[in-house]
């Protein structure tokens, strides 16, 4: 069964650019450990809410837009695998991320509905 791994980040807004060439950039090395779907969002209508929102949950500033990915795997093991490789790359050591990753939420999701294309 596939497995996801999300991620909600926050990224400066001047940014962009930077951050989908880096996304650009990776996607082939976990295409080629085994990730099937790459999606990316760029905030574009985030707002406040009453009593929590995308906004405070990575404490993102005025300067800063709120990024939604997902990433599909053919399973839970090939995600684990590819995972521990990357934590074992010295190359990965030192990486420039253009975010603050000490905000970055993320999770691993086991689906109980996929539905549409892409899924």
């Amino acid at each position: 069964m596939s497995y996801i791994d999300g991620f909600v980040i926050p990224v400066p807004t001047a940014r962009r650019e930077d951050y989908r060439a880096h996304e650009a950039k990776w996607w082939p090395t976990f295409r080629g450990m085994g990730a099937q779907t790459l999606v990316v969002g760029w905030g574009d209508e985030v707002p406040p809410g009453k009593q929590t929102d995308f906004l405070r949950a990575v404490a993102a500033t005025p300067d800063e837009t709120v990024v939604f990915a997902w990433m599909i795997w053919p399973d839970k093991a090939t995600r684990d695998a590819a995972y521990k490789k990357m934590m074992e790359d010295p190359n990965m050591e030192g990486v420039e991320m253009p975010f603050d990753g000490k905000r970055m939420i993320y999770g691993g999701f086991e689906p109980i509905l996929m539905e549409g294309e892409g899924a």
